[in-house]
């Protein structure tokens, strides 16, 4: 945090951060705190003979870096982690298959985005931080996360105890709404499988429109059905096994949300289906995943009979 004190526009929100992550990281405020905090503390100090933060698994070191009865040990801390979400990550060898493909959405909007080089950047919703390596990786002079998920940070710190703490890559572990109202700061903010699950996606789209500077640019990716700028989806109950899925737009639609909300220069870089080879169940994320989510008979179709999941990356500018 004393790195992003060099910002001033950032101190208002650093002062209500320390007492965010003072309620977080009190022992009382989650059961299973205690034990991931044993886990973090259980990895063994190893040296890394190379590191790379732009290949599709994040890797630090190599097999040899470690002895078989050290990776053994630390394969089994990590998996106390469990369960991991975005990735791939590949520690001493240790290749750890997480239940999203996030390289593949990471390929879908490279060099199609302003150049991540000396940018500060947001990434909101960033999981155990994935994305946030691959930005400090491109070159971004800071990278900040934030991400109500405990789990998914201590993820974040184990990873980080492998890579250095010499990386400009902080995860925090809260949501978007602590963030001081129009701080307008940041060069490039992500959004990345967030929208959909806001009850007011225009309140969100506004949010992330208040952390840019002038001329900041959003990257945005979202879940997105056919139709026109009229056309969006609102689930009764569920969508795909999903409780808190709110609003799906259009693109059309939500290129309009984006117009209305003060973004310009909006382009739509990459539209795909989701499939079970990008989300799926591995013995790193051993609960139902997309498989179970979609119509066995017709995997066009989820289990409620809604259209299979397909998603949008959108870039926009903040005049």
């Amino acid at each position: 945090m004393q790195q992003l004190a060099h910002w001033p526009a950032l101190s208002p929100w650093l002062a209500q951060l320390e007492l965010e992550l003072k309620r977080c990281f009190d022992p009382n405020y989650h059961g299973h705190l205690s034990e991931w905090l044993a886990v973090l503390k259980q990895l063994p100090e190893l040296k890394n003979s190379s590191i790379d933060l732009q290949a599709g698994s994040i890797r630090a070191g190599e097999p040899p870096d470690c002895s078989p009865e050290q990776y053994e040990f630390i394969r089994g801390l990590l998996k106390q982690l469990h369960p991991w979400r975005k990735g791939p990550f590949l520690m001493h060898g240790i290749y750890i298959d997480t239940e999203w493909r996030s390289d593949w959405k990471w390929e879908r909007l490279s060099g199609k985005i302003s150049p991540l080089k000396g940018r500060l950047v947001l990434d909101v919703g960033c999981g155990n931080g994935y994305h946030c390596w691959r930005m400090v990786g491109e070159g971004a002079r800071w990278v900040v996360g934030i991400d109500p998920t405990l789990i998914s940070v201590m993820q974040f710190h184990a990873i980080r105890h492998f890579l250095g703490k010499q990386w400009p890559v902080m995860i925090f572990p809260v949501g978007v709404e602590t963030l001081t109202p129009k701080m307008q700061i940041f060069d490039t903010v992500f959004s990345m499988g967030i929208l959909y699950h806001r009850q007011s996606p225009l309140g969100h789209l506004l949010e992330l429109r208040d952390c840019l500077r002038r001329g900041g640019e959003l990257v945005l990716e979202t879940l997105v059905i056919d139709g026109d700028e009229r056309m969006v989806l609102l689930p009764e109950n569920r969508y795909a096994q999903m409780r808190n899925v709110w609003f799906i737009p259009s693109c059309a639609a939500l290129a309009l949300w984006l117009k209305r909300c003060g973004f310009s220069d909006i382009q739509l870089i990459n539209i795909s289906p989701t499939t079970p080879q990008e989300q799926r169940q591995t013995e790193w994320m051993r609960f139902h995943s997309l498989t179970e989510a979609l119509d066995p008979n017709c995997p066009e179709k989820t289990i409620e009979n809604l259209p299979a999941p397909k998603r949008a990356i959108f870039r926009a500018r903040v005049n």
